[in-house]
């Protein structure tokens, strides 16, 4: 199969160093440094005791690679309108799109019945770009649970989990997304298909929303989140406005606070992504995981007290801090 990875970062580089050892015709669009790194020296994936190295074709130019039978886009939130626009070019009219992206994906309301059907999440998807850009049938959704960290350009630490859920956005299994799931499956990853994959979105929400943000603003890791029992209990009472929203969305994952923080406490000391990025100095995803939940409860008539404070709390510090995109 020929894969494209676009955006070599920590899940990026992740996914294509084992789409690569499991023999697959990979490429990944990356720049500057991460570019640099990969045509030099190839991609590499510590993960445990074991080290892989892929050499595979990396470029800056996704029109070089021509079409292909499965496009990942593995970059942040915010980078993904303008990347969509360059990687037109990978994408024919049997290609499998695979947004490996954290937080609301712009595609949430665009194949459903609910109330809010054809709503446009404007904090991931301003002006529409991705909606036009990315053609819908051609989309798997995908949720993506492994903790990954980027060393240094083109050197990724896989530091937990492989589990990854696809789905169509239309809801209900299907061929393709058993075969996408099968395909990661045999390339060593915990991949499934579900048949209500905004369920899975909702359940890796449920952690993000609270942990990442608050992160973000006391500069801790999870597991020093869930030992204070102040902080514990402030991430207890987002979780609880979270479930409350989905479930006026038609959305209850089997699953309570209690347990979504017992999982994440088995991960033991773990830097959160937007933690990462503060960290690395660059823009964060507090609009597609957090500005997005709060436009959508606009519209549900949902309040999310304690998630709207740490939303604009957490916004405010990456403003103060530059890394707020737009």
């Amino acid at each position: 199969m020929r894969v494209t990875v676009v955006g070599a970062g920590a899940i990026g580089g992740f996914l294509a160093c084992k789409l690569f050892a499991a023999g697959h015709e990979v490429s990944v669009v990356a720049r500057g440094a991460t570019l640099d790194a990969i045509r030099d020296k190839g991609l590499h994936l510590h993960s445990g005791d074991d080290l892989l190295t892929a050499r595979l074709q990396a470029t800056d130019k996704p029109e070089e690679l021509g079409v292909q039978d499965l496009v990942i886009f593995a970059v942040k939130a915010p980078a993904l309108p303008a990347v969509v626009t360059q990687a037109k070019a990978l994408i024919g009219p049997d290609t499998v799109v695979v947004p490996a992206i954290n937080g609301l994906p712009w595609w949430y309301f665009l194949q459903t019945t609910d109330a809010l059907a054809g709503l446009r999440l404007e904090a991931v998807d301003p002006g529409g770009v991705i909606e036009q850009g990315l053609p819908c049938d051609a989309i798997i959704g995908c949720v993506v649970f492994p903790s990954c960290t980027a060393l240094s350009p083109g050197v990724i630490r896989h530091m937990s989990g492989s589990r990854l859920v696809f789905g169509e956005p239309a809801g209900g299994l299907s061929p393709r997304a058993e075969a996408i799931a099968k395909v990661f499956h045999d390339a060593g990853f915990d991949a499934h298909a579900h048949e209500n994959v905004r369920e899975q979105i909702w359940l890796k929400l449920l952690g993000n929303a609270c942990f990442n943000p608050v992160s973000l603003l006391v500069g801790g890791t999870t597991d020093e989140l869930i030992d204070d029992p102040f902080v514990h209990a402030l991430c207890v009472e987002m979780m609880e406005e979270v479930l409350e929203l989905g479930r006026r969305l038609g959305i209850s994952p089997e699953i309570d606070p209690a347990q979504r923080i017992a999982i994440t406490r088995k991960l033991g000391k773990v830097k959160t992504s937007m933690l990462q990025d503060i960290e690395g100095h660059k823009p964060v995803e507090i609009e597609a995981i957090l500005g997005a939940l709060v436009a959508v409860a606009d519209k549900a008539g949902a309040p999310l007290p304690r998630t709207r404070t740490v939303y604009a709390l957490a916004r405010m510090r990456a403003k103060i801090l530059g890394l707020l995109p737009g």
